[in-house]
């Protein structure tokens, strides 16, 4: 966490809000999520920077700066990007990474609790190589089933491992690919290269659905994530496999089941209805 869908609606939060606006005074708290830029070239990019656009590269928010740099943020499972219009409290500058004044009392934060994401400091160059070493968007309109199953059937890893590689396809983490898999009826522990045609076209439909739906709901909040006004998301309401092993099928009744196998994170699943019996849902 966070995900495409709730990098996405940061990003759609914070659009408005930030574009046009120049960052002053930045202040950075903490030096070990800088990734191959050092603090004084950071704090000299930014220091009047204006921001020209606010967009989103598979689970990076990428700010693009009047000087065509691009600073490039991943916010990761505890991290939050908020625009305040007030002063922050304690608790909230507590776990404050990078801060910027937006004048008339607006102010740009990233906050990371445990300070597992990552800030980057790219040129032009810099951004093509970093842009090209991730995946398709699998939201993309030109991005269909047949492209998609050319991205992930060369392998004889599991389909879930797969599907969560970001060198394949961008922005799908551990929620959205349990979530996709049971859509599809898939198997998550299938190698990759024995799904068939229809199989990779349904599980292509059900990533969209999935990842448009939770967009819609404003991502899921599980425990730290919130959007880029500060609220939780909604979609953990209505998920039907993550979080739920040992509790019934929403399909079928039968317990889903729970296994850290495939990649060493928690997958889970319906026998039944993503199993051999599949069928009998």
């Amino acid at each position: 966490m966070p995900e495409l869908p709730e990098v996405e609606t940061i990003v759609r939060d914070l659009r408005p809000r930030l574009v046009g606006r120049t960052l002053r005074y930045p202040r950075l708290y903490h030096t070990d999520v800088l990734r191959r830029v050092t603090e004084r070239r950071l704090m000299a990019a930014l220091r009047n920077a204006r921001v020209e656009a606010v967009e989103r590269r598979a689970k990076h928010a990428v700010f693009l700066l009047h000087t065509g740099l691009r600073l490039v943020i991943q916010p990761r499972m505890t991290g939050s990007l908020i625009v305040y219009a007030r002063r922050l409290r304690a608790d909230e500058r507590r776990y404050a990474v990078l801060e910027a004044s937006l004048g008339r009392g607006d102010r740009f934060v990233f906050r990371d609790v445990r300070r597992l994401g990552t800030i980057h400091l790219l040129d032009g160059a810099q951004w093509s190589a970093y842009d090209a070493a991730i995946g398709p968007e699998p939201l993309a309109p030109d991005f269909g089933a047949v492209a998609f199953a050319a991205r992930l059937r060369g392998s004889r890893q599991a389909i879930k491992k797969v599907l969560m590689d970001q060198r394949r396809l961008a922005g799908v983490g551990n929620i959205y690919a349990n979530e996709a898999l049971f859509r599809a009826g898939i198997d998550p522990s299938r190698p990759a290269h024995r799904l068939s045609d229809p199989e990779f076209a349904a599980l292509h439909a059900a990533v969209r659905e999935i990842l448009a739906a939770a967009i819609g709901e404003r991502g899921t909040t599980v425990r730290d994530y919130r959007t880029g006004t500060g609220q939780a998301g909604a979609y953990q309401f209505v998920l039907q496999v993550y979080g739920r092993g040992g509790e019934p099928c929403h399909r079928c009744g039968g317990p889903l089941a729970t296994t850290h196998a495939i990649d060493g994170r928690a997958t889970t699943f319906c026998w039944r209805c993503q199993g051999a019996g599949r069928g009998a849902c």
